[in-house]
């Protein structure tokens, strides 16, 4: 039987054709299709204005120094997220001031991230998980705290909030196109922004903070680094956003199957599973908690077996602050519960576009058995 690993890109030949055309171009680096990707992408999120990076972290990175959060500054972060929310903001020397999250829907819990706020408070950068963030909370935590919020929305793109895509509104919004999220640029990111101003800003510092003089020489007025994006990767882009909308309805219809699969299973409870009521959500993973208590067994025996059986099995995520670096810092187990409960007991099941439904019943009746096997 073959294998079916928890993510894969879908690239077909028409997507390898447009890249070959691009590389037969020779103009392969940031260039025409960038410019292309740049404005497709600003027209699926409403007009806004976008502008491409290397990756999702590069996006959050240029977002926290355009706003200038560095040394005395905090940030309000969830803890259970991927390593590089936080990262970004320490790498500014700012503060990580971690909050808990919902155990359904992994997003932020917002009371604690009120009771978090200080005066030394200057931008919160929440994660959208396994549903969208509803744009209006986000609004109204930035207008009763006067902070910017820079989104992580890694692993939304093709979610709608309101009504509106992910990123139509907000303030700042970070996506990531690695290979395992709805679309991919191979490796790649873009960051929307609010107007032309922030948007000539980030083209700054995602290419060494370079400036044009109006004679035609350059002057670097501050150092930058250089993300910006290749052609070739916003080629791919481009093909890709083209079926995005249509891998997220596969990606829905997928997880309801899930759903079905699992339901009324003894093992795994209703609070085991992401909001099943989720409109909206473009469903980049499948996350469940195991009952390794009960089935007497722990996540590692659990993901191994189930490579035996021919799946591939991730972990959404690790606890931010229980890594060792925040642990030189401090933290310790009990702070964050829930998120501590989701880094102990989550995977993450297949799930990309190109699956059927009966790959869906494979896993599902994989990992009953797998379960009842080490409960029994």
């Amino acid at each position: 039987m073959d294998y079916l690993p928890f993510a894969r890109p879908t690239i077909d030949e028409a997507m390898i054709a447009a890249v070959a055309d691009t590389l037969r171009g020779r103009w392969i680096a940031s260039g025409p299709q960038v410019q292309a990707f740049e404005s497709a992408l600003g027209d699926y999120v409403g007009g806004r204005p976008v502008r491409s990076l290397t990756s999702a972290t590069a996006a959050m990175q240029v977002a926290l120094e355009m706003l200038e959060v560095g040394p005395g500054d905090e940030v309000i972060t969830p803890a259970q997220s991927f390593f590089a929310t936080a990262n970004v903001i320490e790498r500014t020397g700012a503060t990580t001031v971690f909050v808990d999250v919902e155990l359904a829907s992994r997003n932020l819990d917002f009371a604690q991230a009120d009771a978090a706020v200080t005066p030394h408070t200057k931008v919160l950068l929440p994660t959208h998980y396994n549903a969208p963030i509803d744009p209006a909370a986000l609004a109204g935590f930035a207008r009763r705290h006067k902070v910017r919020v820079v989104e992580d929305a890694a692993l939304a793109i093709g979610s709608r909030a309101g009504g509106k895509p992910v990123g139509a509104a907000g303030d700042l919004v970070s996506f990531s196109f690695h290979p395992n999220k709805n679309m991919t640029t191979i490796e790649g990111g873009a960051l929307v922004v609010n107007d032309e101003r922030e948007a000539r800003r980030i083209e700054e510092l995602r290419f060494h903070g370079i400036t044009r003089n109006a004679d035609g020489t350059r002057d670097v007025p501050e150092p930058g680094s250089k993300f910006n994006m290749s052609d070739v990767s916003a080629r791919l882009g481009l093909e890709q956003l083209r079926r995005l909308d249509e891998w997220c309805r596969a990606r829905e219809r997928l997880a309801h199957r899930y759903f079905e699969c699992l339901a009324g299973d003894d093992l795994i409870a209703p609070d085991a599973l992401p909001p099943r009521d989720n409109p909206g959500h473009s469903w980049n993973m499948f996350t469940v908690l195991l009952p390794l208590d009960a089935a007497r067994t722990t996540r590692k025996q659990f993901m191994d077996a189930m490579q035996k059986e021919g799946i591939g099995i991730g972990i959404s995520y690790e606890a931010i602050h229980l890594t060792r670096y925040f642990r030189g810092k401090g933290f310790r187990e009990g702070r964050f519960p829930v998120s501590e409960r989701i880094a102990r007991e989550t995977v993450t099941l297949p799930l990309f576009p190109e699956m059927r439904e009966t790959d869906v019943q494979r896993v599902c009746e994989s990992m009953k058995r797998v379960l009842r096997r080490k409960a029994a």
